[in-house]
């Protein structure tokens, strides 16, 4: 059973999700009667005393890493992904895993386990801004940017800043059950899970690309997203054969031109879910999907979650829209 929590800190880190780490594990709950136990609650670091974090506040730290040596969980707080850690940290968790503790890393740090080599052959993820530089990094990371968080064996990560809460939750869920991980959610009011993944946040500008009369064309595209476009019709616009426009096509954007505006569709359905009262079906038309069932399917595929459920996360319940 989940009892004792180590946290390691390192300069520079990040005072927010430490802070949800602390919110879920560092609060004494047991006498609310929601049998929530209180968990041993630790703060460590590799040199014990003030510890620098990124806002430039301070917070002093009494234990050195040994305190991480029994801890039945270890976490990893975020640092900067263009950062390194003391070997000392590697090796504290390291020691954890082999042992059988759970570690965890929240945000930036994911790339702290994959230093230690914790992370080779493991699915991981870690906040989308950093996702492809970790995968970069650590190329036998299985590196998943469209996730809140990932457990393989007794590794979690998790993605950016609030996703901290639903990886910790989880673990909550998995050692104590459903009943005390809602609880929890509860005390803090937030949901005891999250729709979706991590895609819904990140930000997709459309990409530019090599030629004029391309990038001419993708914003034609864009201005004209609720119509059909047939590769034929497209390759007339650029005075090109069908062939040499998919060809062309798929060389300067990487997608095929059916799945570039299904892409595009998406992120209109996005900014309209956003900031118009449009409900559903209308939505759907006017991001050219046409039906409110293709627009489901897209942003499942897509998103991870349904335009129902983006909405409520982003705009909140708009009266009458359905």
């Amino acid at each position: 059973m989940l009892k004792s929590v180590a946290v390691i800190v390192v300069p520079n880190f990040s005072l927010f999700e430490f802070g949800t780490a602390f919110e879920v594990f560092g609060i004494d709950r047991s006498d609310r009667g929601a049998g929530v136990p209180a968990f041993d609650f630790r703060v460590c670091a590799p040199e014990p005393g003030d510890v620098r974090m990124k806002s430039g506040l301070s917070l002093h730290v009494n234990l050195g890493l040994e305190a991480a040596a029994d801890a039945d969980l270890v976490i990893m707080s975020p640092f900067g992904a263009d950062r390194d850690v003391p070997e000392s940290v590697h090796e504290a968790l390291r020691a954890a895993q082999a042992r059988g503790a759970w570690v965890m890393s929240i945000c930036s740090g994911a790339f702290a386990l994959a230093k230690a080599g914790l992370l080779e052959g493991r699915r991981c993820t870690t906040h989308w801004r950093y996702s492809q530089e970790l995968a970069a990094k650590y190329p036998g990371a299985k590196v998943d940017e469209n996730v809140l968080y990932v457990q393989d064996g007794n590794i979690i990560t998790s993605a950016g800043t609030a996703a901290g809460i639903d990886a910790c939750l989880h673990l909550v869920r998995v050692e104590l059950g459903a009943n005390v991980a809602a609880a929890i959610a509860r005390d803090m009011v937030v949901p005891p899970h999250r729709d979706g993944g991590q895609a819904q946040f990140i930000d997709r500008p459309m990409p530019t690309c090599g030629s004029a009369p391309m990038e001419a064309l993708l914003r034609w595209m864009v201005q004209h997203l609720d119509q059909e476009h047939s590769v034929n019709d497209l390759a007339a616009r650029l005075h090109m054969s069908p062939r040499t426009f998919a060809r062309k096509f798929r060389a300067e954007t990487g997608a095929t031109p059916a799945a570039w505006l299904n892409s595009q569709r998406v992120l209109r359905a996005q900014e309209l879910l956003e900031t118009t009262e449009l409900n559903i079906d209308e939505v759907a038309r006017e991001a050219g999907f046409g039906h409110s069932v293709l627009l489901r399917h897209h942003f499942a595929k897509v998103l991870d979650t349904s335009p129902q459920s983006y909405r409520r996360a982003f705009r909140g319940q708009l009266a009458g829209v359905v």
